[in-house]
């Protein structure tokens, strides 16, 4: 009996320049290692830029990713990162704020993808991240720019930089010839 099967959107095509951030925990280098190949294939494929940075953890990648949204200009983040189950609840905490906090960022409007394997061992995270496996890393970098492209189609087009002439203030405000205000 086969097992299930697994559908992935096609990825999306973009008419202006993808430019995203991985950023990735590499506590686990090797898991890591695999994560970042399969996410930079992924963007490879769509025909987008990448820049790359390390954070000591994965509670740290929601506020790295943070950070950038406020302060850089991507249009998408990815976040990878491996917490294997220990003998402590710091993995439950770890895993739960880690995923709470990047999915609160993608409320605020962040286009970000999770890469972050949340698993029982070694054996399991390898599985996860190989790309010639699950590629996790991959599927993540999919999910952000399947994101891109909804923000895209669904965003209101930039307004012109600068001022607007002094009579439509007044306009704006209500006012006009004969107006106090």
């Amino acid at each position: 009996m086969a097992g299930p099967t697994h559908y992935s959107l096609p990825l999306p095509e973009f008419d202006k320049p993808v430019r995203v951030l991985i950023a990735v925990a590499p506590y686990y280098r090797d898991i890591a290692d695999h994560l970042i190949a399969g996410a930079r294939g992924m963007l490879a494929r769509a025909g987008a830029t990448h820049d790359l940075i390390e954070v000591p953890g994965a509670l740290e990648l929601p506020i790295a990713l943070g950070q950038a949204h406020r302060m850089a200009h991507f249009d998408g983040y990815v976040a990878l990162g491996c917490v294997i189950r220990g003998e402590t609840t710091h993995y439950d905490t770890v895993c739960n704020d880690s995923s709470r906090a990047l999915m609160l960022l993608g409320l605020q409007g962040a286009c970000v993808g999770n890469g972050i394997l949340t698993v029982e061992n070694h054996a399991q995270a390898l599985v996860r991240a190989d790309p010639g496996q699950q590629d996790k890393g991959g599927g993540a970098a999919a999910a952000a720019l399947h994101l891109i492209a909804l923000a895209r189609r669904w965003g209101r087009p930039e307004g012109k930089v600068g001022f607007r002439p002094a009579s439509q203030n007044i306009l704006l405000a209500g006012g006009g010839e004969g107006s106090s205000a």
